[in-house]
């Protein structure tokens, strides 16, 4: 039998890019010698990441539509020809037997490209609001894996599977790791921890809630760890100067999620689709703060999956000053609250989405391992 051929793309923000690599990494852990080659956005994130998680990548020179108008935008429709060339050259050029997209800019013209060469395509959608290039591309693709039931309203129903969002894997079976996440983080065994995280660029909202609120929490004898992103650390670390001492620490980017999760009583988090897939399948009480600007406010529809089933508890980002830090407390305490939680956001968890994916990709390049 020939060699897989497999083409991933996916990019923007790391929503996109670690599901796209998640599912490259159990593709090769089916078929180790797969040739698996990745395309991104040029300028993006995934220029970056991708090789660092040693897969090759070449980048197309799309970029997206402002939502005002500027000058750029006149640029797009040109952008968009030359990515669609690019892209079929790449096409011609690798010869995959499948293609796959996780969103972004650069999945449009590569699986438009691809299927338009007669070369079957899966998507791979991470909200519960589909994305304009995902339902754009729906029509073409042969399969779409989702995380969430209900996107038969977005996709044609027989081609849908619902499948999770792939996590990462070190993110499961946290339970025996909550010593050495004590010991990494410095943290007193004896006391409640709470884990605020805005993303790896921080959240406006929380970071200014938290800044306010820090005696507060320190008062209730609640340890913290507080994911502030680069943009608002210095002021963080100036804030939680005066409570060293109580265990409310500032960080720019948690390097072990593992083990922040594993030391969590609470964790306060916004609300995109790979950060609401994992808390489920860590099982934390969580508090979401979906970010209003998402497209098409996905992140608030992604956070109301989990709080209709009665699996988090929502503020909204222009409440956060007023409730944020109140709320939490109150979970914080609140052991049965906490309890009921965790054991309805364990239900939501869908597990090993990249394993069940890869399948549909092998099963999609008729490839029998």
């Amino acid at each position: 039998m020939s060699r897989l051929k497999v083409i991933l793309s996916g990019g923007g923000t790391g929503g996109h890019i670690f599901p796209a690599v998640s599912i490259a990494n159990e593709i090769r852990s089916i078929v180790p010698d797969a040739e698996i080659l990745f395309v991104g956005a040029l300028g993006k994130m995934e220029m970056e990441k991708v090789p660092a998680s040693g897969y090759k990548i070449i980048g197309l020179p799309i970029a997206g539509i402002q939502r005002k108008l500027t000058l750029s935008n006149l640029k797009f429709p040109f952008l968009l020809i030359k990515s669609i060339l690019k892209a079929r050259s790449i096409v011609r050029e690798f010869k995959p037997d499948v293609v796959v997209g996780t969103g972004g800019y650069a999945s449009g013209p590569l699986l438009r490209a691809a299927t338009s060469m007669g070369i079957p395509a899966l998507i791979q959608e991470q909200n519960s609001y589909a994305g304009v290039t995902n339902k754009w591309l729906s029509k073409k693709a042969s399969k779409i894996c989702v995380a969430y039931e209900g996107m038969e309203q977005f996709f044609p129903k027989e081609k849908i599977i619902l499948t999770g969002n792939p996590v990462r894997q070190d993110i499961k079976d946290i339970d025996e790791k909550k010593g050495e996440g004590q010991k990494f983080f410095n943290l007193d065994p004896s006391k409640k921890t709470l884990l605020a995280v805005g993303g790896s660029l921080g959240a406006k909202g929380i970071n200014e809630a938290l800044g306010m609120g820090l005696k507060e929490i320190a008062d209730n004898n609640i340890q913290l760890i507080w994911q502030t992103g680069k943009p608002y650390f210095e002021t963080a670390k100036q804030q939680t100067a005066p409570f060293k001492e109580k265990n409310i620490n500032a960080v720019d980017f948690i390097s072990r999620m593992d083990l922040g999760y594993a030391v969590a009583d609470v964790v306060i988090s916004r609300a995109g689709a790979g950060a609401v897939s994992e808390l489920c399948i860590v099982k934390k009480p969580s508090i979401l703060v979906p970010l209003l600007t998402a497209a098409e406010d996905h992140q608030t529809k992604n956070a109301m999956s989990l709080v209709n089933k009665n699996a988090a508890i929502l503020v909204r980002d222009d409440e956060t000053k007023t409730k944020l830090v109140k709320e939490a407390i109150a979970l914080m305490k609140d052991n049965s609250k906490q309890e009921e939680l965790s054991k309805n956001a364990a239900k939501l968890a869908l597990l090993n989405s990249a394993n069940v994916i890869a399948k549909e990709v092998l099963k999609l390049a008729n490839y029998k391992p």
